[in-house]
C-alpha cells in the first residue's frame, strides 16, 4: 500500500522501553518529513482534554483553554439539532460517536435530505489536523471549516442562512439551560448567545475529542502484545513492501500534522488512482480534488490521507465512499489503483497520469493483505467510541 509520496517520523521512542523502541523503530527509519513532532512527555493534558503522553501537545488558538465549561457547552450544541434551519438536524447528525465520528453512508446527508459530494470525516484527533476537509488547503481552523456546514448552499447541510439565522439563535437563547451555560463560558460577553461563540464552543468540543488508547496504543506502553497476525501486519504496514507508512506514519496515522511545537507544517494531499474517467486523469464531477479550487492539473484527484484511528468503524471508505470493505481497500491498494470497467466512471486508476509515484503494484498476498487489515484494527479506541464525555447529552444516559 503505497499511500503517497511524503514519509514521515516521529520520535516517540524517547519515552518508551527497549520492546517498544524496537515495535516503533520503522516510524523512526523512514527519513525527515518535514513537520518536527516531538514528545511532550504529559501525562495529564490541556485545560479539559487528558492528552496521551507519547502524543505532543495540541495547538490552540490564542486565548482557547479548552476549559471543561467550554467543552460541555460545545457538546451541547453539537449535538442540537435547533441549530440546523429546520430544526432537523444536528453536527452529530453526521458525526456518530460509535463510528468515531463518521456516519456509516457513503456520502453525508444534509438536513434537508440532499447528498453531500463526499464522506463524512473522522472528528478523533481532529486537533492535530494541518486542514480540515478532503481537499481544502485553505481551510486550517476549526471555526472557519465550520461555516461551511452551518451556512453553506451548496450542497445544504445544517441549512442555516440570512433568512433563519435569528429564528435559530432564539431556539437556543429560548432553551433554558443555554443563558447560564453561555454566561459562564463567555462572562466578558453582554450579549453571549450569538454564531462567533456557538462555533467557538463547539470547535473547543471538537478539540476535546482525543483517541490514544488503543490496543496499539498499549502495545507501544508495553501492556499487551499483538496476535501474531496483527504483529505480522504492523511490520508490513511500517516496512518498505507495503509502505502505508509513507502517508500514515504519524502518531495519528496521517501525514498533514500540526501540534504546539510545530516549525514546518506540510499539506500533503494525494492521487491514489481511484478513477481515471477518460484516460488522462479525470475524476468525475464534483470529487476532483484539490483541483475544484486550484484548477492545475496536477491537482486532479488530490484528497487528503485521512488518520487511520479507528479506521475499522469508520467504513464505507475513500472521499467518496466507494470502498465498502477494509478488506477491499488493501485489494485497491495492493492493484496499483482501481480498475472501473463499466458506466459513467469506467477508466483504468491504475494508468493515472497524476497519481502519486508510490502508488504501484504490490507483491502482498491475500494473507497478508489480511494481516495487514489486522493490525489496522488494533487501531480501534473502544473507550473512545464509549466515552460519556463526548455522548450526545439529549439522549438518556445510562
Amino acid at each position: 500500500m503505497r499511500w503517497g509520496r511524503h514519509v514521515w517520523a516521529t520520535p516517540v521512542q524517547a519515552f518508551l522501553g527497549l520492546s517498544v523502541l524496537l515495535a516503533v523503530a520503522a516510524l523512526t527509519g523512514c527519513g525527515g518529513g518535514g513537520t518536527s513532532v516531538s514528545d511532550t512527555g504529559s501525562v495529564g493534558g490541556v485545560g479539559g482534554v487528558a492528552v496521551p503522553h507519547f502524543f505532543p501537545a495540541p495547538r490552540l488558538p490564542e486565548g482557547e483553554l479548552l476549559s471543561p465549561d467550554r467543552i460541555e457547552l460545545g457538546r451541547h450544541l453539537f449535538y442540537d439539532k435547533r441549530l440546523s434551519g429546520n430544526g432537523e438536524q444536528a453536527c452529530g447528525s453526521c458525526h456518530h460517536q460509535d463510528k468515531a465520528f463518521t456516519d456509516g453512508r457513503p456520502v453525508a446527508i444534509g438536513s434537508t435530505g440532499e447528498p453531500h459530494p463526499r464522506n463524512s470525516q473522522a472528528l478523533g484527533n481532529v486537533v492535530y489536523n494541518a486542514t480540515l476537509t478532503w481537499a481544502n488547503p485553505s481551510l486550517v481552523t476549526l471555526e472557519k471549516q465550520m461555516e461551511t456546514p452551518l451556512f453553506g448552499e451548496d450542497p445544504v447541510e445544517m441549512g442555516v442562512n440570512d433568512g433563519n439565522r435569528e429564528e435559530v439563535l432564539t431556539r437556543i437563547r429560548l432553551d433554558a439551560r443555554y443563558p447560564a451555560m453561555f454566561a459562564q463560558v463567555f462572562p466578558s460577553n453582554a450579549d453571549p448567545i450569538n454564531w462567533q461563540n456557538i462555533v467557538g464552543a463547539i470547535a473547543s468540543f471538537q478539540r476535546s475529542l482525543i483517541a490514544g488508547n488503543s490496543r496499539y496504543d498499549q502495545f507501544l506502553r508495553g501492556e499487551v502484545v499483538l496476535a501474531p497476525n496483527e504483529e505480522r501486519g504492523r511490520l508490513l504496514f511500517f516496512g518498505e513492501r507495503a509502505e502505508c507508512f509513507h502517508c500514515h506514519g504519524s502518531f495519528n496515522f496521517n501525514d498533514q500534522i500540526v501540534h504546539a511545537e510545530s516549525r514546518i507544517v506540510e499539506t500533503p494531499f494525494h492521487n491514489t488512482g481511484l478513477y481515471n474517467i477518460d484516460g488522462a486523469g479525470g475524476f468525475p464531477e464534483p470529487n476532483r480534488g484539490v483541483f475544484e479550487l486550484s484548477a492545475q492539473a496536477q491537482d486532479m484527484g488530490a484528497f487528503r490521507a485521512p488518520s487511520l484511528r479507528n479506521i475499522e468503524v469508520t467504513g464505507p471508505y475513500m472521499h467518496d465512499g466507494t470502498i465498502e470493505t477494509l478488506e477491499k481497500v488493501l485489494s485497491f491498494y495492493a492493484a496499483g489503483g482501481r480498475l472501473i470497467t463499466s458506466g459513467p466512471n469506467a477508466g483504468d486508476g491504475r494508468t493515472n497520469p497524476f497519481k502519486s509515484d508510490l502508488i504501484a503494484l504490490i507483491d502482498l498476498s491475500l494473507d497478508e493483505q489480511a494481516d495487514i487489515v489486522a493490525f489496522l484494527k488494533t487501531l480501534t479506541d473502544h473507550e473512545f467510541l464509549e466515552n460519556p464525555k463526548h455522548a450526545d447529552p439529549f439522549l438518556p444516559q445510562p
